[in-house]
């Protein structure tokens, strides 16, 4: 399941629903969203009918109302409560800084000024989230791009929730999907001119990561400064919290079916991809990059080889690259194996057990050719996934340690090996 809800007009509208935290629940989909400017939505619109049918009872501006009046506020509709909670009290211009201005600091410290001078408005954003949760209805928070004051707010409730605070960084990160979107409209709205900060509609993970770690060292928890700057009862809160949002995990989600990729199937493959990249950075794995590999690519791999897709309760789950020889990584070799590659799912929402699944329907494909060999790879560096390949079943052969992978600098990678009943 793609997290980001699919808007013409808005880039940024995110369900947080399905993150989970470490005791087996997950947050309920469909009751919390945050999003980029609601104002952009315009009644009678496809995107307008959509934003109605969520069922949003709640709707939470932070943008500072000059902002609202200049870029335009959600239409009224009887259907839901709009309030207008500015917790930015210093304004800044992020498209006009410098270039030499570096995200992760400067951001943080204005995260923390917000921290410091929005304590009503986030004390009463966090009463709404509180008092929807307990009506069983649906809520969105938003500010001009989804990103640094939603952000923030996201990352109290997440907390709250008790959501990981790797989770919590990740959730931060996704907005990096929607920076192109995020770019492109402040071009149009700018007669086509570019913002002068590279880091303008970006959303590096160490941003979230240096903002948690200033809060943790000034107030010791998000439930300390809750508790102390908030003057809430953060344990009540979170209380109120966890039992309305959170339910537990499914333990019997529908078995993945099967198909083979299109190349109209190119766009969402490669979503899934910086996805997966941006789960793995949040974890301090550097192993893919969002954008390394885009739409051309899974094409020419459907071209070459195949491409797979798992699917479950009608959502994509899940995919992975079947190539026929590989010599970068194997060298010169007979047909006798089958290549798996890039096997990846939806992080959060694909069923347990998905990713060993697909494993095993990669192999009975392979299987099924004649070959008797199923044969990968991974960087040498990253013991972890070999530990995950070898409990199923794979055995380590060799290394290559200057593989090319087309991007002009070669990689150390150790190669795995399974003969195939």
């Amino acid at each position: 399941m793609d997290r980001h809800i699919a808007f013409d007009g808005l880039h940024n509208f995110r369900d947080l629903g399905g993150y989970s935290t470490p005791d087996g629940h997950r947050i309920r989909p469909g009751r919390l969203y945050r999003a980029d400017s609601l104002g952009k939505l315009a009644e009678g619109s496809a995107d307008w009918d959509r934003f109605l049918s969520l069922g949003v009872r709640t709707v939470i501006d932070l943008r500072h109302p000059w902002e609202a009046e200049a870029r335009g506020r959600v239409p009224g509709h009887p259907s839901f409560t709009y309030h207008n909670l500015s917790i930015e009290h210093r304004p800044y211009d992020q498209a006009a800084l410098t270039p030499d201005i570096d995200p992760d600091p400067y951001l943080a410290e204005r995260y923390m000024e917000v921290a410091q001078d929005g304590v009503k408005e986030i004390r009463r954003a966090l009463e709404l989230v509180a008092e929807s949760a307990e009506s069983g209805t649906p809520l969105v928070f938003h500010c001009a791009s989804g990103k640094d004051r939603t952000g923030q707010l996201a990352a109290l409730i997440l907390g709250l929730l008790g959501i990981p605070e790797t989770t919590v960084v990740e959730d931060f990160s996704l907005t990096e999907l929607a920076t192109p979107g995020i770019r492109a409209s402040w071009s149009r709205r700018n007669d086509g001119r570019k913002p002068t900060w590279p880091g303008f509609g970006r959303a590096p993970g160490a941003v979230m990561r240096t903002f948690l770690a200033a809060m943790t060292a000034r107030h010791g928890s998000t439930e300390n400064y809750v508790a102390r700057e908030l003057s809430l009862d953060a344990l009540a809160l979170a209380t109120t919290l966890r039992g309305a949002l959170l339910e537990p995990r499914p333990t019997a989600p529908p078995v993945p079916t099967y198909r083979k990729a299109a190349p109209a199937d190119a766009p969402a493959l490669a979503r899934l991809h910086d996805s997966s990249a941006l789960w793995q950075l949040a974890r301090g794995i550097d192993q893919w990059q969002p954008g390394a590999k885009d739409e051309t690519h899974f094409r020419t791999r459907m071209r070459e080889g195949e491409v797979w897709l798992a699917h479950s309760g009608g959502h994509l789950v899940g995919a992975w690259e079947l190539w026929w020889d590989d010599p970068a990584a194997w060298g010169p070799r007979p047909a006798d194996a089958g290549y798996i590659h890039r096997l990846m799912t939806t992080p959060h929402t694909a069923p347990p057990g998905t990713g060993r699944r697909m494993l095993a329907e990669a192999e009975s494909r392979i299987a099924a050719t004649g070959r008797p060999y199923a044969r990968l790879d991974c960087l040498s560096t990253n013991p972890r996934l070999r530990a995950y390949y070898k409990s199923a079943g794979y055995t380590v052969i060799g290394e290559q340690r200057a593989k090319d992978g087309g991007a002009g600098s070669p990689y150390a990678v150790t190669l795995l090996e399974k003969r195939l009943p």
